[in-house]
């Protein structure tokens, strides 16, 4: 299924307009922005591969702004839209908030599914991803 052009044009458009705004620090328009895009998607909206995207960079904004239970509820509906759960950077971001909160043992298995995906790339994308690289070596998973 496709959006309709319409739509998807005024989604694209706040997507780029949450982009930029992100690129310039601020995370709060952005989301504004994401918000807006999410709720021009027709029900029922998880079925949208919008959707995914859309809760991705939800999820980051609010990561980037150390909200970390909302990056988590954010980037666990990206998980859960099309092609969420073979998404290396969702997965990776999960395991980061998971690993932020104090639930190590649930991170790594995000942080393992990442590194499947993806290898090292996802964590060499990242100023901390060498410490979660550590973090599976030290516990013989990698």
């Amino acid at each position: 299924m496709e959006l309709p052009d319409d739509i998807y044009a005024q989604i694209e458009a706040l997507s780029e307009k949450g982009n930029l705004e992100m690129d310039a620090d601020n995370a709060s328009a952005a989301i504004r922005a994401w918000e807006d895009a999410l709720a021009l998607l027709p029900p029922p909206s998880s079925d949208w591969e919008a959707y995914t995207w859309l809760s991705a960079s939800l999820g980051d904004a609010y990561f980037v702004s150390a909200q970390l239970a909302m990056a988590y509820e954010h980037f666990m509906n990206a998980l859960n839209g099309p092609d969420g759960i073979s998404n290396p950077f969702i997965l990776y971001r999960i395991g980061q908030c998971l690993d932020m909160q104090g639930d190590q043992a649930t991170a790594v298995e995000y942080l393992l599914r990442a590194y499947a995906l993806d290898g090292e790339d996802i964590f060499d994308a990242d100023d901390g991803g060498q410490a979660y690289l550590g973090m599976l070596r030290e516990k013989g998973l990698i």
